[in-house]
C-alpha cells in the first residue's frame, strides 16, 4: 500500500503537480487531492490506487513499504536508477527545473 506522505513525496521527487500526477495516472485531481489529504493509509477503490501505484512506477517510483530493507526502517520513495526526467515531462517543466540532465 501507499501512504499520503508516500505520495507527496514521490509527486516532489518527480517534480510534478496534482494535475500532472491526475493526467498520468488516469484520475481527477479531486481525487489525487483527496488521496494526499488522507490521514495516513491512502483509501480509496482497489482500481484508482492501482492506476495511481502503477503511474508513479512508471514515472520512475519506487514505493519503500514498512520493514523494508533499509538503515532505520519505516515507509519511503526513491527514484528507479533507470529514471527518465522525460516520462513526466509535459506541461509540468521539470526538465527546465533541472536542468535538462535529467537530474541535479
Amino acid at each position: 500500500m501507499i501512504t499520503a506522505p508516500q505520495l507527496r513525496a514521490a509527486r516532489a521527487l518527480l517534480g510534478i503537480d496534482q494535475r500532472r500526477l491526475a493526467e498520468l495516472s488516469g484520475l481527477s485531481v479531486p481525487t489525487i487531492q483527496r488521496m494526499e489529504a488522507s490521514g495516513a493509509m491512502i483509501r480509496g477503490n482497489v482500481d484508482s490506487l492501482m492506476k495511481l501505484i502503477s503511474a508513479l512506477e512508471d514515472a520512475g517510483i519506487e514505493l519503500i513499504g514498512e520493514g523494508a530493507t533499509s538503515q532505520t526502517g519505516g515507509r519511503g520513495v526513491r527514484l528507479k536508477a533507470e529514471f527518465n526526467f522525460a516520462r513526466t515531462s509535459g506541461s509540468s517543466g521539470v526538465e527546465s527545473r533541472f536542468g535538462g540532465r535529467g537530474g541535479a
